[in-house]
């Protein structure tokens, strides 16, 4: 018999049998979608890594899997909840790898300025014909993927938390009203 569940019926964060897990807080999801989001996590989070890495050879490239990336922590933050969400990908981190994201963007254009022919974001790294195909063969557009997949993964999720700030601090937001009542 598990001795992490007691009796409590009518309780706060009892379920409808009346049973409660003491280490649940009641933020998150039920102990399938936890426990499946556990499992799959980390290979949603190398997918995106995998299209930000490989998105010069590959369809993808660092919007898609920056998208792929926020949309594994939004998953981890919704099943388990704000408050684990935000231990595993702060806000505070979110923020600065958003606002690296966009230096090293910015750095390796005028690096294409100053090293190249005086042309903004110029590839200045040469690629030797048998490298063709390979995760370095692109020049520059692998740092610029990493780059993007940065900036649009932090920002994604600094936006998904933002909307659910402003959710949450709405009284009466999950409050429908009856679209029938008359209105005097």
């Amino acid at each position: 018999m598990n001795t992490n569940i007691r009796p409590g019926p009518g309780k706060p964060g009892a379920d409808r049998s009346g049973m409660h897990r003491q280490d649940d807080n009641g933020a998150g999801m039920s102990m399938i979608v936890r426990t499946v989001t556990r499992w799959l996590k980390g290979p949603i989070l190398l997918f995106g890594i995998y299209i930000v890495l490989y998105g010069h050879i590959t369809p993808g490239g660092g919007f898609g899997g920056g998208v792929i990336i926020a949309c594994a922590f939004i998953l981890i933050t919704l099943a388990l909840g704000e408050k684990n969400g935000l231990d595993i990908f702060s806000k505070g981190l979110a923020s600065k790898l958003d606002s690296g994201g966009l230096l090293i963007f910015l750095v390796v254009g005028w690096l294409g300025t100053w090293w190249a022919s005086g042309h903004f974001f110029k590839n200045f790294m040469a690629t030797p014909e048998q490298s063709y195909f390979t995760l370095l063969s692109a020049g520059t557009m692998p740092i610029l993927n990493v780059a993007l997949g940065l900036k649009v993964a932090s920002a994604l999720f600094l936006v998904f938390t933002v909307l659910t700030a402003i959710r949450i601090a709405q009284p009466g937001a999950d409050v429908e009203e009856d679209p029938e009542k008359e209105q005097p």
